[in-house]
């Protein structure tokens, strides 16, 4: 990755969809043995692969799953699905398998920065190794069939999830989601589809497989990515060439706030985080450890919280929690 493109790019994500040839898709699956199927067939086969921890989430709080989900671990579908749902997930979380979301089987990986072909040889790995154990319904006209449509093909999502301040403050993110439609990419929130978009990360992503190799998907969403952070670029040099002052001033705010304040709700927390993460990216800051400041944006929001905080108010307790790391990891220069 373009080391320029270090505080644009956070992550990409690889995400296969697969069904159990036999079975209907899962929004057409009543029997719950059949369900039940899925989920044993797919977790032994995960078992040969690797040291997975495989998850029941009906064994799981509404809490527990939320936290999940804030940590890009499942997806709303599993949660609403929990009752006979699964996901099996690597030791460091970045590999896993949602059993029985919108189809039987959602592979996923997560791999830093703008790496599409790392998280695509890992994710192959492992499902060429599903598709030897499990018989899936493959169409030779159609690809993988899938419950949505869009997904027909190569049933291959390929994502980068972007940090883009400055184009959202110049106004062009409007453009880009216009734009990318236009062009075959879909631009959605932090936590995915119908999600609102806040703290200015975005994600880019291919709109459909059908007709494209994996290759092709891959390269067009990485060529679109790299444009846009191109645009991100040289939008924060116009930002700081423009507003210098003003926005030093108003990092400085968020910093004051995030340091001071007595009641923090999640909304303002990961805005505030964000303004910086833009200061730090603009080099008028520094984060003694950025890696684990970037967690703040999870461990802050409310079902992490709930998962080690006290009896205190949630925003009492985000508050006391935000700005001890803050004054920990964070230095003016």
């Amino acid at each position: 990755m373009d080391e320029n493109f270090e505080n644009i790019a956070i992550s990409s994500r690889i995400r296969l969809a697969r069904n159990v040839s036999g079975f209907n898709f899962f929004t057409k699956l009543k029997n719950e043995d059949d369900a039940s199927y899925i989920v044993s067939s797919v977790s032994n086969a995960i078992r040969k692969f690797a040291d997975f921890d495989i998850i029941s989430l009906k064994n799981l709080s509404l809490n527990e799953c939320n936290a999940l989900l804030e940590r890009h671990i499942i997806s709303k579908e599993l949660i609403e699905n929990k009752d006979i749902s699964a996901v099996a997930v690597s030791p460091d979380e970045h590999l896993l398998v949602m059993i029985n979301e919108e189809d039987h089987i959602r592979e996923q990986c997560i791999v830093s920065g703008i790496s599409l072909y790392k998280a695509y040889r890992e994710i192959k790995q492992l499902d060429e190794m599903l598709l030897s154990e499990i018989d899936v319904a493959y169409s030779a006209d159609y690809g993988f069939l899938t419950a949505s449509p869009a997904n027909l093909g190569t049933a291959m999502r390929a994502s980068v999830m972007l940090f883009l301040p400055a184009l959202e403050r110049s106004g062009d993110v409007e453009l880009i989601r216009k734009e990318a439609k236009e062009h075959g990419f879909t631009v959605r929130g932090l936590y995915g589809e119908g999600t609102e978009t806040f703290g200015s990360f975005y994600q880019i992503s291919n709109q459909n497989s059908l007709g494209l190799s994996e290759e092709e998907i891959l390269d067009s969403v990485a060529e679109y990515v790299f444009q846009i952070c191109q645009m991100e670029l040289s939008a924060r040099e116009d930002i700081l060439a423009i507003n210098h002052n003003a926005l030093i001033d108003e990092i400085r705010r968020s910093y004051g706030i995030l340091k001071n304040c007595y009641l923090l709700s999640e909304r303002e927390m990961i805005q505030k985080l964000s303004l910086i993460k833009f200061g730090q990216a603009l080099g008028l800051l520094e984060i003694s450890d950025i890696k684990a400041f970037e967690k703040l944006f999870v461990e802050g929001c409310t079902a992490n919280l709930k998962e080690f905080s006290s009896e205190k108010e949630e925003e009492r307790q985000r508050s006391e929690y935000i700005s001890k790391k803050i004054k920990e990891f964070v230095k003016f220069i």
